[in-house]
C-alpha cells in the first residue's frame, strides 16, 4: 500500500549500510524517509520534518533509542507519533519496557524487511484511529476520562489541560473546593505522563502527625531517633522516577516546605539522622482548596515554594457549575453503590433528578456520591424518588421548583400542567435544555416541539 508524499518517516540507525536498506525499502513502499545517524541529529529532524513515525535503533552512537522515544513522547501531539524499536541485542525485558512507554512495537535484527512493513502500516493505522478519536471527541465531547465523568464544556477544558501539562515534567498545582476530585486530576496527569509506568505515591500532608512528616517524607537510618530500630525510604524515594502527589499542600509545616523546595530544584534529599545526600527525580502534584496567595500574605507559606509549585495550574471546576453532568453522575454513583450491596441499579426519577440539578452542592462531588448511597439504602421502592434523598436536597431549590406557584387554578389542562413542568424543569437546569431532555425523559427534537409547536426543524 504506497502512502502520499507527506507522509515522513524517520529512520535513526548508526550502521550506515543498514540505515541504506531502511531507506530504500521504506521509499519502495511510497514513503517520504529522512534519516540521522544518532540521537542529536533525530532530535534536530523531528523538530524540521515532522516525522508521522520514527525507527529507531535502542543502542544509539551518543544516547538510545528509549530516551528518544521518551522525548518524542513529550512532544505536542507526540503520542500521534508512531515509534518502532529495533535491536540487535533484544530481550523480553526491554520488549516490556519498550511497550510500557508507548512504542508501537518491537523488532529484533535481523530484520525481517516484510514484517517491518507490517509494523510501519500498523503504526500508521493506530494513528490514523487515534485522530479520527481526537476528531470526535472534539466534536461530541469526552463521556469519561480516567475516572472523571462528565462532558459539561468545564470538564472537557479540563481534560485538554491535563492532556497538555502532563506531557511536560514541571510541577503541577491543583486547585479546587474539597470534594471536587483533585486526587483523580493528579492520577490522571500521572497516568498521561512520559512517567506513566513509574510510581504514583499520594500523601495527605493534613493526615500524618506534624512530628513524624520529616521522616516520612525523607526516610530515616538507623538510630535517627528514639524508636528508629531500623533504617527506612521516606516517600520522595518511594516515588523516585515518578510523581508523587502532596494532597491539602498547604498544611505542610514551614520547616519541611524549606526542604521540599530543595528537592524541587536540585533533586537533593537527606534522610533524617544521615551523613550523606540522595539524589531523586520526582515530579510533584500538589493540590489545595486554600488560597495560597493569601497563606503566603499570612506567613504559613513559603513564597518561593508557592512560585516553584505554581509553575502549572489546574483548577477543578465545583459541581455546581457542571449541571448537565450531575443526572450522569448521580446514575453512575447509583450503579457503584448497588453493585456492593448486590442490588440492580435502581432508576432515578424526573423529579429526582430535578431536585439534584438544582443543588448547590457544597460538597461537591464526594456529596453526591454520599447523596446516592444514601438514597439507595433508603429507597422503598425500584427507583430514587425526591423522598429518598437527603433532607437538605428534597426541601431545597429542588423541592420549591417542584411545587411551583401555589395560585395554579385547580384544574387545567393537560396540555397546560405540561407545559408548566416542562418550564419548572427548564428553570431548575439553568435553562440546558439537552439536560432538560433527560429529566423528562424524552428526546430533545421532542422537547423543542412542545416548547415551539410550529418549529420543528432539526437540532
Amino acid at each position: 500500500m504506497t502512502h502520499p508524499s507527506s507522509t515522513t518517516i524517520l529512520v535513526v540507525e548508526d550502521d550506515a549500510s543498514l540505515r541504506a536498506l531502511l531507506q530504500e525499502e521504506l521509499e519502495r513502499l511510497g514513503h517520504r524517509v529522512v534519516t540521522a545517524d544518532g540521537e542529536t541529529q533525530a532530535r534536530a529532524a523531528l523538530e524540521q520534518f515532522a516525522p508521522v513515525v520514527v525507527v529507531s535503533d535502542l543502542r544509539l552512537p551518543d544516547g538510545d533509542g528509549m530516551q528518544l522515544l521518551e522525548h518524542v513522547r513529550q512532544r505536542p501531539n507526540g503520542r500521534e507519533t508512531g515509534f518502532i524499536v529495533i535491536t540487535g541485542f533484544g530481550s523480553i525485558e526491554q520488549a516490556v519496557e519498550a511497550l510500557k512507554k508507548a512504542a508501537d512495537d518491537f523488532l529484533t535484527k535481523p530484520l525481517d524487511l516484510d514484517h517491518l512493513a507490517v509494523s510501519v502500516e500498523r503504526a500508521l493505522e493506530h494513528i490514523r484511529l487515534r485522530r479520527r478519536l481526537r476528531g470526535f471527541e472534539a466534536l461530541h465531547g469526552r463521556e469519561s476520562f480516567h475516572g472523571m465523568l462528565g462532558q459539561s464544556p468545564v470538564m472537557q477544558q479540563l481534560y485538554r489541560s491535563i492532556e497538555r501539562i502532563a506531557a511536560t515534567d514541571g510541577p503541577v498545582l491543583i486547585q479546587g473546593e474539597s470534594g471536587t476530585g483533585k486526587e483523580l486530576v493528579a492520577g490522571a496527569l500521572h497516568a498521561e505522563s512520559p512517567r506513566a509506568d513509574r510510581p504514583f505515591v499520594a500523601v495527605n500532608c493534613a493526615g500524618v502527625p506534624a512530628d513524624l512528616l520529616e521522616s516520612e517524607f525523607f526516610g530515616h537510618v538507623r538510630g535517627a531517633f528514639t524508636g528508629a530500630e531500623t533504617a527506612r525510604s521516606g516517600l520522595l524515594q518511594a516515588a523516585d522516577t515518578g510523581t508523587l502527589f502532596l494532597d491539602e499542600i498547604g498544611d505542610m509545616p514551614l520547616a519541611l516546605q524549606a526542604k521540599l523546595l530543595r528537592v524541587l530544584e536540585d533533586g537533593s534529599l537527606r534522610p533524617v539522622g544521615a551523613d550523606t545526600e540522595r539524589q531523586v527525580s520526582v515530579r510533584l502534584v500538589a493540590a489545595t482548596n486554600r488560597d495560597l496567595e493569601q497563606c503566603v500574605a499570612d506567613g504559613t507559606f513559603r513564597e518561593d515554594l508557592f512560585y516553584r509549585i505554581d509553575t502549572f495550574t489546574i483548577s477543578v471546576p465545583p459541581l455546581r457549575h457542571r449541571g448537565e453532568d450531575i443526572p450522569r453522575l448521580a446514575v453512575g454513583f447509583l450503579a457503584t453503590a448497588a453493585a456492593r450491596q448486590n442490588r440492580q441499579p435502581p432508576t432515578l426519577s424526573p423529579e429526582a433528578s430535578m431536585a439534584l440539578a438544582a443543588h448547590d452542592w457544597p460538597g461537591n462531588v464526594r456529596e453526591l456520591a454520599n447523596a446516592m448511597e444514601r438514597a439507595l439504602t433508603f429507597a422503598s421502592g425500584d427507583g430514587i424518588e425526591v423522598a429518598d434523598l437527603p433532607r437538605r436536597i428534597s426541601q431545597g431549590a429542588g423541592a420549591e421548583a417542584l411545587s411551583g406557584p401555589h395560585d395554579e387554578p385547580a384544574l387545567a389542562t393537560l396540555a397546560d400542567v405540561e407545559a408548566r413542568h416542562i418550564r419548572r424543569v427548564l428553570d431548575a437546569v439553568g435553562g440546558n435544555r439537552r439536560q432538560a431532555a433527560e429529566i423528562l425523559g424524552i428526546g430533545r427534537r421532542t422537547l423543542y416541539r412542545k416548547l415551539d409547536p410550529d418549529d420543528d426543524k432539526p437540532m
